[in-house]
């Protein structure tokens, strides 16, 4: 709830900016100014009113026209798509096929707020609150394709990728040659540990795996979403099956969400000896 508070507040100030800053605000202020100092005291409805009379009427025209702006709902649409994408910095995924696939979801997203844009009334409501649901898709893919950076990037895990395998095959063969019962007790200890960090880091490599499968499927869950709003119409039957879109996105969001933990579950594991 704080971080949505955040995003209402960031959002209305967005909007407020862009209402200050457009040219009717500048326009307003420029007549105002003129009418100011060129008539000064003017008549209304029989009554003279003072030349500062200007100012407060140019500051409510100022007032309604950043109050369309902030309740305009295809402004504060614009501004929250601009917020969404603003939080996640496609470039600093290092994984180019990852970073494509984050930069195709975006392209879906973009365009099912233009197909919500075409709708009205109910149709609408369900459509944008389907992308609200998608948001959340694409949150847990960044976090996967930033899970499989972490891997990419981990030096020590790629080493013991290769080592650790050579390291059991030797400790074996000291086992097999070793006379001394206390010695090789001890060399069997050593195995089983390295026998366990082996298992970890096929456990790892093997999230990871799964990460990328995962990626893959659900921006083609994301384009068979896509593809079936755009077959949506006005009717009533329509606003169910957008509903049923929603709960499609919802189980696909727990998928990722499995994903992500299982990986988490993996990355906490012990990997060294």
């Amino acid at each position: 709830m704080a971080e949505r508070d955040q995003v209402r507040r960031r959002v209305f100030g967005t909007l407020f900016t862009n209402a200050v800053l457009r040219w009717e605000s500048f326009a307003t202020l420029m007549v105002t100014m003129v009418l100011f100092l060129g008539v000064g005291d003017f008549q209304l409805l029989g009554a003279t009113l003072p030349a500062w009379s200007w100012l407060v009427l140019g500051a409510l025209t100022e007032g309604a026209l950043v109050l369309s702006t902030i309740t305009d709902p295809e402004e504060t649409q614009e501004a929250l798509a601009r917020e969404f994408e603003s939080k996640y910095d496609l470039a600093t995924i290092r994984n180019s096929v990852s970073r494509e696939r984050l930069r195709n979801a975006m392209e879906y997203r973009r365009n099912m707020l233009k197909l919500a844009k075409s709708h009205s009334g109910a149709m609408r409501v369900n459509l944008i609150q389907t992308v609200d649901e998608v948001n959340t898709w694409i949150s847990h893919m960044y976090d996967l394709a930033q899970h499989i950076d972490g891997f990419e990037s981990n030096e020590l895990v790629e080493r013991d990728l290769r080592m650790v395998p050579q390291q059991i095959e030797k400790t074996r063969v000291r086992i097999e040659r070793e006379p001394d019962a206390r010695v090789k007790e001890d060399l069997q200890r050593q195995l089983r540990q390295l026998e366990q960090q082996k298992l970890n880091l096929e456990q790892t490599k093997n999230s990871v795996k799964r990460a990328e499968i995962q990626l893959e499927s659900t921006l083609a869950s994301l384009g068979t979403i896509y593809a079936q709003m755009s077959h949506l119409g006005t009717k009533e039957v329509d606003s169910a099956r957008a509903q049923r879109l929603r709960l499609e996105i919802q189980d696909e969001v727990a998928s990722l969400q499995d994903t992500l933990d299982a990986m988490d579950e993996v990355q906490m594991q012990k990997l060294g000896l």
